[in-house]
């Protein structure tokens, strides 16, 4: 019996074809086109030089913004504008009175979003689709057809005035969302994990905190995060239910700015500006990695 054995030729060498072109595997790697990195260039261009142009007219005097041109370097950098916008625009207080309003709303909202997705995904019950849908119903309501309402309920039971209606607002606007999220997130947990710690003895409030809450941490954190941006940033809400200079948060603050100092005074404007903007993209890009993670663990259903 003869055994046929192949011959070694040029043609047959390890990743070559035929006529000796590359492979596939070689092909796949092919050089990128220039002209993606030129759009790259340009979208970096975009994004980051508003960024600087901001920084460097904080930096600016009054009259240096005034009289030279709107593109051109300060001729003195004035690194004052950011400790007087702290503290004579006020911005120290704003910060605070946002930090007051935005936390603890966010916190109950992941608190009540949370038990809500778990009930409605994890938990068997009758009516829990509809109940989803009611949810879903609430994100199609507009903000503005609630305010009129809701600052008539909020001055009879002597709430004006507090920084109270900012946090119970934002808790009720942002939780549909937050519900739909965390319900879409919990689909993605196996089953199985909640039915062995039922075995096991567990009720469902431990298997809620002990079980269900680590499981999606990444989506909590990417839930807080994007709500956090939501209502940090809002100026609608904040503007009808804050009729107090001391209850003002940040964005309430810049907009009324200019009137701490008798006239427009673009040094600390634009310093008080850098320090909101740059504040929150700093906590992004220290949180990305694990929003990324977030974002993709309630993609696909595991």
């Amino acid at each position: 019996m003869a055994i046929d054995i192949p011959v070694k030729t040029s043609a047959g060498r390890r990743g070559r074809g035929p006529t000796g072109s590359a492979g596939p595997a070689r092909r796949a790697r092919a050089p990128r086109r220039p002209w993606v990195k030129v759009v790259v260039a340009l979208l970096l261009v975009v994004e980051i030089y508003p960024l600087i142009w901001m920084f460097l007219t904080s930096l600016k005097s009054n009259d240096d913004y005034l009289n030279n041109s709107t593109w051109s370097l300060p001729t003195t950098w004035e690194w004052g504008n950011y400790s007087e916008a702290w503290t004579t625009g006020h911005l120290g207080l704003y910060v605070q009175n946002s930090l007051l309003a935005v936390l603890p709303a966010l916190a109950l909202m992941l608190l009540l979003g949370t038990a809500a997705g778990f009930a409605l995904q994890i938990m068997v019950w009758k009516g829990r689709s509809l109940t989803l849908l009611v949810f879903l119903a609430g994100m199609m309501v507009p903000p503005q057809m609630i305010l009129l309402p809701l600052f008539t309920v909020y001055f009879q039971t002597g709430l004006s005035g507090t920084l109270w209606p900012l946090i119970l607002t934002y808790t009720g606007t942002g939780l549909p969302l937050t519900v739909f999220m965390m319900a879409t997130y919990y689909r993605t947990v196996p089953r199985e994990l909640f039915e062995a710690a039922t075995i096991d003895g567990a009720g469902i409030l431990r298997a809620f905190w002990t079980i269900s809450v680590p499981l999606v941490r990444n989506a909590l954190l990417t839930v807080g995060l994007v709500q956090f941006f939501f209502i940090w940033n809002d100026l609608l809400i904040a503007l009808t239910f804050t009729n107090d200079q001391d209850l003002r948060t940040i964005q309430v603050g810049l907009l009324n700015f200019t009137g701490d100092f008798g006239a427009t005074q673009y040094g600390p404007l634009f310093a008080a500006i850098c320090i909101n903007v740059f504040g929150t993209l700093l906590i992004y890009l220290f949180l990305n990695q694990k929003v990324m993670k977030g974002l993709t663990s309630g993609a696909v259903k595991g």
